[in-house]
């Protein structure tokens, strides 16, 4: 059951050791799902499958973390489990709310939907017929002209945002954010552009890279810097030397600006789409919080 064939990558297996990385600290970017289950429970035969295909066509608007209560017997006593299957909804880095037994598929989205979990828009692929990739000045002005001839699409104004932001359009990007109706609030490409958004406005007024990395050589304890240098280089496509940077304030000054380290680290695994890179250094900033 735990390893079929049709796992999508929204799925994963959760253990102790990772467990406060992989779900808790990873539930405050994107909500997790924990399904209790084991080889020898048939209801649980019956919904995981159900739990994988949701994660699978929610496509990131949660994840699901499967825990074998025979292997993983510490966190399943963790949660006080006296039956399985149980599911608890980790959000925030907190439990929500949960359900025990096989519900069917329906009753599983109305418990999703309850928490503001809908699936995730798929991405708007630009016209097969175009054979040069699309600048983020064209894709800006055709979709200003199709909000224009259909205003109700809201997907449209969040591709808008997100055109804006690549094109460095940084206001107004922030401007067409706002303006999108609440439904779209927590769509994945939403919530990964609030957090591009936060970091980029930091840079608002900052020096250049050369200078920040000057004043870095000069005093490796100017926190300010080497914070802005952080932003400078996830923006500038050089994501591990940023978070380096990060990583290096939090261990040396951890309390420096309440924290903002660890604020900026959880800022840029929201928008980071190499999750090799994210995994490895969500590990490392575990090892110097707790």
């Amino acid at each position: 059951m735990s390893s079929a064939p049709t796992r999508s990558e929204h799925v994963f297996d959760a253990t102790t050791a990772g467990f406060e990385t992989d779900v808790i600290q990873a539930s405050l970017e994107t909500p997790v799902l924990v399904d209790l289950w084991a080889e020898w429970c048939g209801p649980c035969k019956s919904l995981g499958p159900i739990l994988e295909k949701l994660a699978g066509e929610y496509n990131g608007a949660f994840r699901l973390a499967k825990i074998d209560v025979d292997a993983e017997q510490e966190l399943a006593g963790m949660f006080g489990v006296r039956s399985i299957p149980t599911v608890i909804l980790i959000s925030g880095g907190q439990v929500v709310d949960g359900f025990a037994g096989a519900l069917p598929e329906g009753q599983i989205r109305e418990f999703l939907t309850k928490h503001g979990v809908a699936p995730a828009e798929a991405v708007v692929e630009a016209p097969a017929e175009v054979a040069a990739p699309e600048t983020a000045a064209e894709a800006i002005n055709r979709l200003q002209q199709a909000i224009a001839a259909e205003p109700d699409r809201a997907e449209l104004k969040l591709d808008l945002a997100l055109a804006l932001m690549r094109a460095g359009q940084v206001k107004p990007a922030q401007a067409e954010l706002d303006a999108l109706p609440a439904n779209l609030a927590t769509d994945a490409r939403a919530v990964r552009l609030a957090k591009q958004l936060e970091l980029a406005s930091a840079l608002d007024g900052a020096p250049a890279m050369a200078e920040l990395r000057e004043r870095v050589q000069t005093d490796d304890t100017d926190w300010e810097a080497r914070d802005l240098l952080g932003v400078r280089l996830l923006i500038e496509g050089d994501a591990a030397e940023g978070l380096d940077q990060f990583l290096d304030i939090l261990r040396r000054q951890r309390d420096w600006q309440d924290g903002q380290a660890k604020k900026r680290l959880l800022a840029a695994f929201a928008t980071l789409e190499d999750a090799a890179l994210v995994s490895a250094y969500r590990r490392k900033m575990a090892s110097l919080v707790f």
